[in-house]
């Protein structure tokens, strides 16, 4: 009877031990680091509910399993790197960098705590992941590749405005895709027959000049990179165009919502809630390494006919037809 009893306790405490310890795993609160700009920022703030909305559809729920540290730079990327290496301090249990900006100081932080990023413009040549099948290091997301995005706004941009032969490019020197993106573009450039003009935006004060020296070189219209900067000025960006009466092309929707010309963009929101899905992934396990580098598979092309009226544009109907939404 003694022998059958510890037979049965032995084997209990085999089938408890797994649930202990299951029970264990799932009373741990995760925290979660978030490197952005300007958290506060009304469309920021849009971008990041699609994240946590994407959380609560599996199951992570703030304050109960999980915990979310936003460090924003509120417009000075120079900050970047501190923030960056407090989440490390904090020690976090996985870091979410928006994009190639956000990226490279978390990279140089650590090379352990997991990173997603969510909306990476081109992570193969920047060097933050080796492949978009196999990543390798602590490193994945969503890409938009914009060495592929960019050139198509070009193309879109000269069918709207069939005179311009001179277009300038409104970029952020200190955003690392961009430099492969001008790269794609005069590529583009020279099978379209335009010629192009890079004019550098690190910051809202550099905005004016910019777009003085684009009038200065006579450019025609301006296609404007996706970058941290761009939307956070979007207003400026788009109240400069007009002043200038320069026609824009941007890679960022929100311009256009601001009194921006057209943009050809991909739908961050859906980006920001599929982030959520890596992760969910990651938290539960799953190597970096492993998962591989999604791309962005919705995209939007939105044209402001009120902004168009403003500067004296008349839109071909060839384009307008192949707009998704039109303002009015």
């Amino acid at each position: 009877m003694a022998m059958r009893l510890a037979t049965i306790a032995a084997a209990f405490i085999l089938f408890s031990a797994p649930l202990a310890v299951e029970a264990q795993q799932s009373g741990k609160v995760y925290r979660v680091g978030i490197l952005t700009n300007k958290a506060s920022d009304p469309a920021e703030a849009r971008l990041w509910q699609a994240f946590r909305s994407g959380l609560r559809e599996r199951g992570w729920i703030e304050g109960q399993n999980i915990l979310i540290e936003f460090r924003a730079a509120e417009g000075n990327t120079a900050r970047l790197p501190e923030l960056a290496a407090e989440l490390v301090r904090l020690k976090v249990d996985l870091i979410v960098a928006r994009a190639s900006i956000f990226v490279q100081p978390a990279k140089e932080a650590t090379s352990s705590i997991p990173i997603v990023f969510l909306t990476h413009a081109d992570p193969v040549r920047t060097g933050h992941v080796a492949s978009l099948a196999r990543p390798g290091g602590n490193i994945t997301g969503l890409v938009v590749l914009m060495t592929d995005l960019a050139p198509k706004g070009l193309e879109l941009l000269i069918s709207a405005v069939p005179v311009a032969q001179r277009i300038a490019v409104l970029w952020n020197p200190d955003t690392p895709s961009h430099t492969p993106a001008l790269k794609a573009m005069e590529e583009a450039g020279r099978t379209l027959r335009v010629q192009l003009q890079a004019v550098g935006a690190r910051s809202a004060a550099e905005l004016e000049s910019a777009f003085a020296a684009m009038t200065r070189a006579r450019a025609q219209a301006v296609l404007v990179l996706g970058a941290a900067i761009f939307l956070a000025e979007r207003q400026r960006v788009a109240d400069l165009a007009i002043k200038h009466r320069l026609p824009t092309m941007s890679m960022l929707k929100d311009v256009v919502d601001t009194g921006g010309l057209m943009s050809y963009s991909p739908n961050y929101d859906d980006l920001y809630r599929r982030g959520a899905i890596y992760v969910d992934k990651i938290l539960k396990g799953a190597k970096p390494a492993a998962l591989p580098v999604e791309q962005a598979t919705k995209f939007e092309l939105v044209i402001n006919l009120k902004t168009a009226k403003a500067i004296g544009l008349t839109i071909p109907q060839s384009v307008l037809a192949r707009a998704d939404q039109i303002i009015e």
